[in-house]
């Protein structure tokens, strides 16, 4: 894939030693401006092996400072409660007609919360929800009995995270707008809360190399300071 212009001279510009969290944000947004607010990101690669079921790094977390923007949500539960997660936030909540609604194709969400006593209902949605990566999972905090809260946490934003095949971690921790000190702040919460999820059975180094990146620009990398993570 051919990089712009304005890319590849952000890559001549990027440094080739990796940087403390502050100085990597700075060079960060020392790149090329652009029209749009760029979403800033955070790529892990860690020594787990992914084929390991104990070794996956899996869940969702609320950064201190946000990440610049909400997220749709739908929430299956009681229609009792219905109303209350649409006070929260929720697009979309119920039961029986929602799960009816998803069936037939409906998936204008970005987030699905549920129940625990609503997912034998919502199971069946596994096709549908499975590939768009939607699924509600106990694993990420998606299937709760506190719907009202969830709802809360992922319309504002809330990070869900899971590694790829190839042992990486990525996720949105900010906007370029953000004020340097936010932008470091997001980001050490980010590594520090992976870093505690360290599987018992990884051995060896566990974080490996750190990068950060703007929607249009090249990684910077971070100091890891030679911590053996």
């Amino acid at each position: 894939m051919n990089k712009s212009r304005r890319y590849q001279e952000a890559a001549e510009k990027a440094p080739k030693q990796p940087l403390s969290v502050k100085d990597a944000v700075e060079v960060l947004k020392g790149f090329s401006a652009t029209k749009f607010d760029q979403s800033v990101d955070v790529v892990m690669h860690l020594g787990i092996d992914p084929r390991q079921s104990d070794q996956l790094i899996r869940g969702a977390l609320s950064l201190p400072n946000g990440i610049g923007k909400t997220k749709k949500v739908i929430a299956f539960c009681e229609d009792t409660e219905a109303e209350d997660a649409k006070a929260a936030g929720a697009v979309d909540a119920g039961a029986d007609e929602l799960v009816e609604k998803v069936s037939g194709g409906w998936l204008d969400f970005d987030v699905a919360i549920a129940s625990p006593k609503l997912m034998s209902k919502v199971g069946k949605l596994g096709r549908v929800l499975g590939p768009q990566g939607k699924m509600p999972s106990p694993k990420n905090g998606t299937v709760t009995p506190d719907v009202v809260t969830a709802v809360k946490e992922f319309s504002a934003g809330k990070v869900e995270f899971r590694n790829d095949s190839g042992g990486n971690v990525h996720a949105v921790v900010g906007k370029l707008s953000f004020s340097d000190k936010k932008l470091v702040e997001n980001i050490k919460y980010f590594i520090d809360q992976i870093d505690k999820m360290k599987p018992e059975s990884v051995k060896g180094t566990y974080i490996k190399k750190v990068c950060i990146s703007s929607t249009m620009s090249p990684g910077v990398e971070i100091e890891l300071k030679g911590e053996e993570k």
